[in-house]
């Protein structure tokens, strides 16, 4: 059976692991260049062919796979005289890897099945080291015969592969999932950095804590940081967690849902943001926490 053409765009780190991967199963692959080159020259020393622009990409692949920062970024990829939309045609399909807006992904959707082409939205759960091995989660939406068709790449790419409804269900349930976990962490921090400003050991906290239902693996990400000085458990930038809060906040007001508890994970972020804290990770927000309550 012959496997089908990839075209990839946004080989950062966990863009760069999937192609990876990909190549690993055999498939050839095109990819789109961009202003970090080190995923680029990996997968072209592989035998990747870098496309001139988006649309030729598209023209030359089956499946076109963007892993994006955000719904701007996989919009200016997609439309224009260059863009993916540009070079699309009956039989292809686009799947969002990145964490998008629900509204963005539905539009896109609808411009994408103007050409004969398919639109599906598929955010990641799970890191870089787990795209390397094919062990990502995979949050998959759109045309279900669509998706079924090209589950077999899915699979190759995720250890755990949903389908979870129409198109935009996977970035709705990313941006509710990525809420709850920054609202989680956020607290965290702040629960060791107030034991701080009370003189009660960090770790003291924590057994009490973690021996009771509040113990969860985010928990223990925050715990590796605050305590042994290991952010890497949860390597997941502050600004990028900031950004996902607030796209869950436009997705709310989108619904019509007033959100309350979103505020607090906003507002943390926002601050520590302006504080020039936007490259550290999530567990760091411990320090930014104890900083403010020294005053």
């Amino acid at each position: 059976m012959t496997l089908p053409k990839i075209g990839f765009i946004g080989l950062g780190l966990m863009g760069a692991a999937m192609v990876g991967r990909l190549q690993d199963k055999g498939y050839a692959l095109s990819v789109l260049g961009n202003r970090d080159r080190t995923g680029i020259e990996a997968a072209l020393a592989r035998g990747a062919t870098e496309a001139a622009t988006a649309r030729d990409l598209a023209e030359a692949s089956d499946i076109i796979m963007l892993c994006m920062g955000t719904s701007d970024h996989v919009e200016g990829r997609m439309r224009g005289a260059d863009g993916v939309l540009a070079g699309l045609g009956a039989g292809k399909v686009v799947v969002d890897f990145g964490t998008s807006l629900p509204s963005s992904t539905k539009e896109l959707g609808t411009e994408t099945a103007a050409t004969g082409a398919v639109y599906l939205d598929a955010p990641l759960g799970r890191t870089p080291s787990h795209a390397k091995d094919g062990l990502l989660n995979i949050m998959a939406a759109g045309d279900r015969p669509t998706y079924d068709r090209i589950k077999p790449v899915l699979d190759d790419l995720g250890e755990n592969v949903f389908h979870l409804g129409p198109l935009g269900s996977g970035h709705t349930i990313k941006l509710i999932n990525n809420f709850f976990a920054m609202t989680t962490a956020n607290a965290m921090s702040e629960a060791f950095a107030m034991a701080d400003a009370a003189g009660i050991p960090r770790q003291g906290l924590y057994d009490v804590m973690s021996a009771g239902p509040l113990k969860s693996g985010m928990m223990d990400f925050v715990r590796a940081y605050a305590v042994d000085g290991d952010a890497t458990q949860l390597a997941f930038a502050i600004k990028n967690g900031a950004k996902d809060v607030g796209y869950y906040r436009r997705m709310a007001e989108d619904l019509g849902a007033a959100t309350i508890m979103s505020a607090c994970a906003d507002t943390a972020m926002q601050a520590a943001l302006d504080d020039g804290r936007g490259e550290a990770m999530v567990p760091e927000m411990v320090d930014f926490f104890a900083d403010r309550f020294k005053g």
